[in-house]
């Protein structure tokens, strides 16, 4: 059993320890195995412990003898994303510029929340600079890549997270999502990945790319995200912008299908050129969904592509958080960043309050287009992963802006409502492919629950790459 241990949800571990047929220790030891055996190609990891988790893992097999487990996470690995603060290890962003020698003595809430249920720490993960970009590389770790094709990006700005979930790190992890820095690699490593709405999931500090910056979990099934959420939806004091505690049970009704819902289906938002094999597995789902009982209406929801407004405030965050950097750390920084902080030099105050104005209008028509939908379903990506260590898609000269490669996800941070990106299928090539499940704002239950309902109606779940 234990060669499988690494691959198993959180819930069937949790299962495992009640009946005292695994132990938190021996889950811990089988995914430190296959991070030290895999991960010198992945690079998904950017801190591992061993110490600090085997520690971590005896403690909790303690409470578990004891029958004093502290809830279903208890025990169970996760992996934390490399933006999070994290007590005990340094949270240096996959930047040189962030010094290493400071007092790490914060948990960030959600880590704090995962550490009170018991969890055992993975490591931190791999990111880009910051989180600025949907692939995962950096100047301080190097390139991540993707176990479904070595050759390829798992995204990004979570590529760590993602990998390591699909290299069978551990079954949980933690992503942060600006513009889909969650969802991009969800569905690029065929895994799942939901975006709460914007302060479900309290945070701190506060991301400097703003409002458009969410916090959430990334795992190989629906249910584990489930009951992530349980614990990192929490309260934290520290985050004043974070929605009241509803004290929601997230795997309630979760199982309780589609039947009598209505989903809006827009194949390419308006204005987006899909790749043939994505459509046409995304057509796929919407017919499996069909079939389930939901009611679905082909149609737009009638905005222009929002990558200017997008790009105007994501680089204005750059500049909050990187502009005032000495010549000499600014040299440290990846070339493509360093461009764009220069680039937000040039940022008007009036371009920045259009950009307001706009993105209020945009969040205030997806509201009143949700009125009539249950959700709105579209392709999580245009097109599937590509070459690591590219900035985006067939531009060698990574000269681009990222946003433009990624065009059904930013949208959803402008307006804040939760999205999940959930596996629906895989090319030719093998390569995965993701389902967008666009919420009404904050009805994160409900996008769960669909996405449970298509999971469990399909195969793709909890399915790993041969490594």
């Amino acid at each position: 059993m234990s060669d499988d241990l690494n691959f198993m949800s959180a819930t069937k571990l949790a299962k495992l320890f009640a009946k005292r047929k695994a132990s938190p220790v021996e889950v811990a030891k089988a995914c430190l195995a296959q991070i030290e055996r895999h991960d010198q190609s992945v690079n998904a990891m950017s801190l591992v412990d061993r110490k600090t988790t085997l520690k971590q893992a005896v403690k909790s097999e303690y409470r578990w003898q004891k029958g004093e487990e502290l809830g279903p996470l208890d025990g169970v690995p996760v992996l934390i994303k490399g933006l999070l603060l994290t007590k005990g290890w340094p949270t240096l962003r996959g930047s040189k510029t962030v010094d290493f020698k400071q007092k790490w003595n914060q948990d960030a809430p959600s880590v704090a929340r995962l550490r009170e249920a018991g969890a055992v720490f993975m490591g931190l993960t791999t990111t880009p600079e910051f989180g600025w970009k949907g692939v995962t590389d950096s100047p301080l770790t190097g390139i991540t890549r993707n176990p479904w094709d070595l050759t390829k990006t798992p995204g990004g700005s979570s590529g760590g997270s993602s990998a390591g979930l699909a290299a069978g790190y551990a079954p949980l992890a933690l992503g942060t999502d600006g513009g889909g820095s969650i969802r991009i690699p969800a569905s690029f490593t065929g895994t799942f990945g939901l975006k709460p709405s914007f302060g479900r999931v309290p945070a701190y500090p506060l991301s400097p790319f703003g409002s458009v910056a969410h916090i959430g979990p990334m795992t190989r099934n629906v249910t584990d995200a489930a009951v992530m959420m349980n614990a990192i939806a929490q309260p934290d004091g520290r985050d004043w912008t974070s929605l009241p505690f509803d004290k929601a049970d997230y795997t309630a009704n979760l199982v309780k299908g589609v039947k009598g819902m209505t989903f809006g289906y827009s194949p390419t938002l308006g204005y987006v050129t899909v790749d043939p094999e994505v459509d046409r597995l995304v057509k796929t789902a919407i017919k499996t969904l069909r079939d389930l009982g939901a009611k679905v209406v082909r149609i737009d929801p009638g905005f222009a592509d929002p990558a200017e407004m997008f790009r105007v405030l994501w680089w204005n965050g750059a500049r909050a958080a990187l502009g005032g950097l000495p010549p000499e750390k600014l040299a440290l920084l990846e070339p493509a960043l360093a461009d764009v902080v220069e680039q937000s030099r040039l940022i008007t105050v009036e371009q920045l309050n259009e950009a307001n104005r706009l993105r209020g209008a945009l969040g205030s028509q997806m509201r009143q287009f949700m009125e009539r939908y249950d959700a709105l379903l579209t392709p999580m990506m245009p097109g599937v992963a590509f070459a690591a260590g590219m900035l985006q898609p067939n531009d060698p000269d990574n000269h681009g802006k990222w946003v433009n490669w990624t065009p059904f996800s930013y949208p959803f941070n402008l307006t804040q409502q939760p999205a999940a990106s959930v596996p629906c299928g895989f090319t030719k090539a093998g390569l995965p492919v993701g389902l967008q499940v666009v919420g009404r704002m904050f009805d994160d239950k409900r996008v769960l629950r669909i996405c449970a309902a298509y999971e469990q109606a399909t195969g793709f779940a909890n399915k790993h790459p041969i490594l």
